[in-house]
């Protein structure tokens, strides 16, 4: 790759994260090679007011590597966007392997289909359109959901959390996005919708014995809940 300013690795999503040591973190681990800073300057482009929703390239790095830990060969990501969290996730997977994507934007998920053809993974990727719970409660009854990726609409997260643990084996893996909601989590006097559903939605998790679980202050925060 031949630029990492910090303009087109992205912009961090930890405020005590300052821009150049953001910059540094991701140069020093694996840096977004340039189809997916293409999709970072387009995102931003062309969705300006939406560009936050984007995984940050911490984050992206450390979903490849943590895919090929776990070598699933079957993945959810509900919440795609404009693709680059699937992109980093199937570059992770082994050829066998199969994804299924769930959103209910065409126009977002047009540029992911655009970007996933030009990164050679539409073959093992399934988009499909609509209400991820509809599209969760449609899969067929022995489907094994052997790691998941939630980052879509907060008031869902629980939904989603209990669709795809009850389809998932022992050792199965839950990833889920901006579970420290920009700090807001811990402010007692935000009560918006998506604040409270955040904060329910973690405090399930850890009371949920049915799973380990623990939160990192990767971008947003991420939640890795491992099915016992």
């Amino acid at each position: 790759m031949s630029d990492t300013s910090g303009s087109l690795l992205g912009q961090s999503k930890q405020a005590h994260l300052r821009g150049d040591l953001h910059t540094y973190t991701i140069e020093h681990g694996a840096p977004p090679d340039d189809l997916l800073i293409d999709l970072i300057a387009e995102t931003k482009s062309l969705f300006t007011s939406k560009a936050g929703m984007q995984i940050d390239a911490g984050q992206g790095a450390f979903l490849t590597l943590l895919t090929r830990v776990v070598a699933p060969m079957f993945v959810v990501e509900v919440g795609t966007f404009t693709g680059y969290s699937s992109i980093c996730i199937a570059r992770g997977l082994s050829d066998d392997a199969s994804m299924l994507c769930c959103d209910v934007s065409d126009e977002f998920t047009s540029m992911a289909r655009r970007y996933w053809d030009r990164a050679g993974l539409s073959d093992r990727i399934d988009l499909q359109l609509g209400p991820a719970a509809d599209t969760l409660a449609a899969l067929p009854a022995d489907t094994k959901i052997d790691m998941a990726f939630i980052d879509a609409d907060k008031s869902g997260y629980l939904t989603y959390y209990e669709a795809i643990l009850e389809r998932m084996p022992s050792g199965g893996l839950i990833v889920v996005d901006n579970v420290m909601w920009h700090g807001q989590v811990v402010d007692l006097s935000d009560t918006s919708v998506d604040t409270v559903a955040i904060r329910e939605f973690n405090d399930h998790v850890a009371a949920d014995d049915r799973v380990e679980a623990s939160m990192i202050p990767v971008g947003d925060g991420l939640t890795l809940a491992r099915k016992r």
